[in-house]
């Protein structure tokens, strides 16, 4: 049994960007609010943070920032994954020095690969650094998915801790937990499957809804833990329009607006990401207005 890197919910935070780079001071004051708001655990430079359109030296510089601005109140998870084994390692091993307390790998993405590549790129990595690795499966962004019996040999390994899981397939889940079991920790990464993932025995969730609810992201997996199932589901069916409308166009587009409108502003998108388009942004205000947040 391996113990979770954590339990509950864990923001992927966005990246305030400005047109000559990161806004620290802002980064700041949303590491802040989320901590204050109950986040479990925070991951910098995932998906939601515009990782694929950073340098490297900037990503290794906001990781390094996200790290010594918690100070360990909650868990760090750098993202660090790549479709180059030799630039992961490199985030990887940086992240590691910078005190960061996991790492969220992804799988390769347009090179992509086979199985068998999957388990040799994964064990490369994790026998080259000292840190938990949570393995990150989404195939709509990838174009590649883990198989259960992938998952099962590289749950082996000491190092790699758990997976988050937004390939939407139950199916592979249900099988991971069967051939897996506790030797490979289960988060949600899809905001709309918290609760089912839940019920399959997973940790919590890894959250792009939690830039804009952290405390119901969070109360969503506290009240589970506590037994109350019905609230907890409840909470899940309340937000689900909200959810779908963070999502109706690429990630994190509706975020990042989402905040704007909250007056909490995160700064520009990097392009090739743009502004939503107007029918969009009509639905994101409704299903705002439709749970109190504006």
């Amino acid at each position: 049994m391996k113990d979770p890197v954590f339990t509950g919910s864990a923001v992927a935070i966005v990246t305030p960007f400005t047109e000559s780079g990161v806004d620290y001071a802002r980064l700041g004051e949303l590491i802040d609010w989320q901590i204050d708001c109950g986040s479990d655990a925070l991951v910098i430079c995932g998906t939601t943070g515009e990782s694929s359109t950073q340098s490297i030296p900037e990503h290794l510089e906001v990781v390094e920032f996200a790290i010594k601005k918690v100070a360990g109140r909650v868990p760090v998870i750098a993202g660090a994954g790549s479709n180059d084994t030799a630039d992961a390692l490199l985030m990887s091993q940086e992240a590691e020095k910078a005190g960061a307390d996991a790492l969220l790998l992804v799988t390769p993405y347009y090179n992509k690969t086979t199985q068998a590549g999957l388990i040799r790129h994964y064990t490369y990595l994790a026998d080259r650094v000292s840190i938990p690795i949570i393995l990150y499966n989404v195939p709509s962004r990838t174009s590649m998915s883990f198989t259960a019996e992938t998952y099962r040999e590289l749950s082996r390994h000491p190092r790699i801790n758990g997976v988050k899981e937004a390939s939407g397939d139950f199916s592979l889940i249900a099988r991971t937990r069967f051939l897996c079991g506790d030797d490979l920790n289960l988060w949600s990464g899809n905001d709309s499957e918290i609760v089912p993932i839940l019920a399959m025995g997973g940790r919590g969730v890894i959250s792009t809804m939690a830039n804009v609810i952290p405390r119901e992201s969070a109360a969503i997996c506290r009240l589970w833990r506590e037994g109350k199932i019905g609230e907890s589901a409840g909470l899940q069916i309340k937000y689900q329009e909200l959810i779908d409308s963070l999502f109706c166009e690429v990630n994190p587009i509706p975020v990042k607006t989402a905040m704007g409108l909250m007056g909490r502003d995160c700064g520009l998108l990097r392009m090739p990401l743009c502004d939503m388009a107007p029918k969009n942004l009509d639905r994101l205000r409704a299903a705002m207005a439709e749970v109190g947040l504006l």
